[in-house]
């Protein structure tokens, strides 16, 4: 009734509908019945605001009322892509910023516009639902330092029965660096590069079972984030080369959870934590961190990515990712 709505309506045209598909809920209260979902491309001479305005108003016809997040609804309309647009306003975002890892979306989606770029991640949509389809169950989570990763890792494992890959942190070995960083960061990256290469290695055994999720506290490719802040433009440009290199054995993840806040607000959490030789980071290096792990995150062809404010509650933090995780089987 909905689609047919939008066929009368005198400022679209639909040119394509997919067919329907029943799947279970994904996040929101429990016991829900199945979701009925599909996906159209239309024609529009209507702006994004005022298109997601005729949306709006199709959903109250069918009784949509909003209160609970995630709840049951009689009908749901999203708009999630047009055409190459990026925006990220008050009551609409573009792309959508959830669709990118969800099959219920993405395997209608792809019917009536596989060949459509979504715009953040580079990939069309047919790319974007072959990647749920083939990439291994692996979930990455990256952060600045004390976004709580390890944290979130260990809680997404609780909840979910998965393998845990988490990076072994020497203490003694950070003191030393954080002390006199200019003369020991090449060695620190590089540590880290190689071990985090060890454990993602393709050939390991947590990648023989398909069937169970594995996540880590770490991203492979925040080595260069990190080390574009450690390193002097000549030693960079050596760890780059060495980055790519090692990049070629190592599996990637399904879905990349980057976790963010406030540079002030990480700087209290480490002061808090007193790990040795932290109490040398400054605020504005621990912003510089965040900033070059967002840029990282953000380039094109990265694959999905879930974007979290690392301050929200815990409990926030792991709905989010237990739904995504969802989304994507």
């Amino acid at each position: 009734m909905a689609v047919a709505q939008l066929r009368q309506h005198l400022q679209m045209r639909v040119t394509s509908s997919s067919r329907w598909y029943e799947t279970p809920a994904v996040g929101g209260p429990p016991d829900q019945p199945p979701f009925l979902n599909g996906a159209v491309a239309v024609e529009t001479t209507l702006r994004p605001e005022p298109l997601l305005e005729a949306l709006q108003q199709i959903e109250h016809d069918f009784g949509r009322r909003r209160s609970e997040r995630w709840q049951p609804r009689p009908i749901d309309l999203d708009l999630l892509l047009y055409d190459q647009l990026v925006l990220c306003g008050p009551s609409l975002v573009l792309p959508h910023p959830r669709m990118a890892w969800r099959r219920f979306v993405l395997q209608p989606a792809a019917e009536v516009a596989g060949s459509m770029v979504h715009p953040t991640t580079g990939w069309t949509v047919a790319r974007l639902l072959d990647h749920i389809n083939t990439a291994a169950p692996y979930v990455a989570i990256t952060g600045s330092i004390a976004t709580g990763k390890t944290r979130l890792a260990e809680r997404l494992v609780q909840q979910t029965a998965a393998r845990l890959i988490a990076e072994k942190l020497d203490l003694g070995q950070l003191e030393t660096f954080y002390a006199d960083p200019a003369s020991r960061a090449w060695d620190m990256e590089l540590e880290f590069l190689r071990q985090r290469a060890r454990l993602l290695a393709a050939d390991a055994t947590q990648w023989s079972d398909r069937k169970h999720l594995v996540v880590s506290d770490f991203w492979f490719d925040q080595s260069p984030a990190f080390a574009r802040v450690w390193l002097p433009p000549e030693q960079l440009e050596a760890f780059c080369g060495r980055w790519i290199e090692a990049r070629h054995g190592i599996v990637r993840p399904k879905l990349i959870v980057l976790l963010d806040a406030p540079a002030d607000e990480l700087l209290r959490r480490v002061l808090r934590r007193s790990r040795p030789g932290e109490h040398n980071l400054s605020e504005e290096r621990i912003e510089r961190i965040g900033r070059a792990i967002r840029e990282q995150a953000t380039q094109p062809h990265q694959g999905p990515i879930l974007r979290l404010v690392a301050d929200d509650p815990p409990d926030r933090l792991l709905e989010e990712t237990l739904a995504a995780v969802k989304a994507m089987e």
